[in-house]
């Protein structure tokens, strides 16, 4: 079929009111329809991205805030955040573009290759799904102090794939988030208030009662322990050689140096208590009964020769 001098390219039919004014400007039909879906990329693109910035950005800020989600914490989750606007706007940008079947294409190689990195990366991906949980469940925060296995410590810092932790002994420990989130988690300081037990053993001929009240009075007398609810004390133990006695006590706002500190005076207080009074605190004391024989071995061979 001829086309008539007067009819315009089979391309210039689909161009917009870009490319038509390219192809005024003295573009050739072909390249003013490329030009005008690469302006139009890129005037959606930017769109999307102004608009995501402006309003998405705030409104998950806003969320975080009522959450009362850590300012570090904050910090990755509005990075993932930023990336989900530059993919939306991408994919938008590409259907405005009519970049359609390069869109499907660049689809299936993104699925190939996700698929390829997810199997690869499996340990990786866990510990990121598992930091996911630990911003949303909150089973910690930083500042607190935690226990798991045979491990101990207060969080300094958590990210999307590791927590570090440092130990008591100023060791510093990263951690995978998936064994924070896969095995049981201790938080002590979750609360307001903990709750400590010491066994004090008193030996068989010592006042039960006397020694109760001694440490039920030294636990009143700290100040860091609370009065409310007001320490206790039970009989728990028949050892071989003491009575164990089991105070209970809680104390305030509690962290690992209050924790460590006020048991430490506490427990001074009560030994030097029963010093004054003349409570026993016995260790174990072990009988040997038996006999033991000697032979006389140089006897012994005389004897035989």
């Amino acid at each position: 079929m001829s086309v008539g001098s007067g009819s315009l390219p089979l391309q210039a039919t689909d161009l917009g009111a870009i490319g038509t004014f390219l192809e005024e400007a003295g573009l050739d039909a072909a390249l003013a329809a490329s030009a005008e879906s690469a302006i139009k990329f890129v005037i959606a693109f930017v769109a999307i991205w102004i608009i995501g910035r402006l309003i998405v950005l705030p409104l998950v800020r806003r969320a975080f805030d009522k959450r009362d989600l850590d300012k570090h914490a904050q910090n990755p989750l509005l990075m993932l955040t930023k990336f989900g606007i530059a993919f939306v706007a991408i994919a938008i940008a590409f259907g405005f573009a009519n970049y359609g079947n390069f869109l499907v294409s660049m689809a299936g190689i993104a699925a190939a290759g996700a698929l390829a990195i997810g199997l690869a990366m499996q340990n990786v991906i866990s510990n990121f799904v598992a930091g996911v949980f630990i911003y949303t469940d909150k089973p910690f925060r930083i500042g607190d102090w935690i226990e798991w296995d045979d491990h101990s410590g207060v969080v300094e810092d958590i990210s999307l794939r590791v927590t570090r932790v440092r130990t008591f002994d100023n060791e510093l420990l990263t951690v995978p988030n998936s064994a924070l989130t896969n095995n049981v988690l201790k938080n002590p300081v979750d609360a307001d208030k903990l709750r400590l037990k010491f066994v004090f053993g008193i030996g068989y001929g010592d006042d039960i009662e006397q020694a109760t009240d001694i440490i039920v009075d030294e636990a009143e007398r700290h100040p860091g322990i609370m009065d409310d609810p007001a320490p206790s004390v039970r009989l728990t133990e028949l050892g071989d050689s003491d009575v164990g006695l089991q105070s209970r006590f809680w104390i305030a706002n509690p962290s690992r140096a209050d924790f460590v500190r006020t048991r430490g005076e506490y427990v001074t207080a009560v030994k030097e208590r029963f010093d004054e009074e003349g409570i026993d605190i016995p260790y174990p004391v072990r009988t040997l009964e038996g006999g033991l024989e000697l032979a006389d071995r140089q006897r012994l061979g005389q004897t035989t020769d």
